[in-house]
């Protein structure tokens, strides 16, 4: 039962025993962060998954020499998109089921997070939502849900799915080996983490704020 815990935890926190899964497996380290990343953006259920800190742990331990840069980055960055494309489909196809069907096992606070995205940004909410955790997730999901044609969020996509992965893969390639850093490296990736995450709290906090605004009973007519 130990052993499950432990390789449970391995999986959903892989960006702090990155290290150790390098030493364990060598080269199978490469499909593991594909299937985590491919999870992470592909399925609405998953958005508890490492990214922004599991591709700074990545890039981080490539300029140590244990990864290769460049296969992570082509690796990693085909997850991010493919795990959109299929996020879309899932949306697109199986949405108003799962909505239906399945609604306990995804938050509706997520979603409604994802729709405030929609309305402030559009389309390029595919994009921006690459930095934001949880909206990340869904975003896609909600896009094939609604109106957005294919080859709109196709394009989004592959922008979105490439430069989140060269910016966080190399901020951790050339910052993530400072003294500072390598002295604190778990205290940085969960920084890494609530600083991403605090995006999504803040837009959480004021879509109910405009909520609540917007059930506010209405002042009385003065009387004549």
């Amino acid at each position: 039962m130990e052993a499950v815990q432990f390789l449970i935890d391995v999986f959903v926190h892989l960006d702090k025993h990155l290290d150790t899964v390098i030493g364990n497996y060598g080269a199978w380290t490469y499909p593991i962060l594909f299937v985590i990343i491919f999870a992470e953006t592909g399925f609405v259920f998953t958005p508890f998954l490492p990214g922004d800190s599991l591709l700074f742990a990545s890039g981080a331990l490539a300029a140590r020499g244990l990864l290769n840069v460049w296969l992570v980055f082509v690796l990693l960055g085909g997850a991010a998109i493919l795990g959109d494309t299929v996020n879309y489909w899932i949306g697109k196809y199986l949405g108003d089921y799962i909505l239906k069907r399945h609604s306990r096992w995804i938050k509706k606070k997520h979603l409604d997070q994802t729709h405030a995205f929609f309305e402030k940004y559009g389309g390029k909410t595919i994009i921006i939502a690459r930095f934001v955790p949880i909206v990340r997730t869904f975003a896609p999901f909600v896009a094939g849900l609604g109106a957005m044609t294919y080859s709109k969020f196709l394009a989004y996509n592959v922008i979105g799915g490439v430069g989140w992965v060269v910016l966080c893969l190399g901020a951790g390639y050339f910052f993530g080996n400072l003294q500072v850093v390598k002295d604190h490296f778990s205290l940085v990736i969960m920084a890494i983490v609530l600083i991403s995450i605090m995006p999504a709290i803040l837009g959480y906090i004021s879509t109910r704020a405009q909520a609540r605004r917007g059930a506010a009973p209405a002042p009385e007519e003065p009387r004549a």
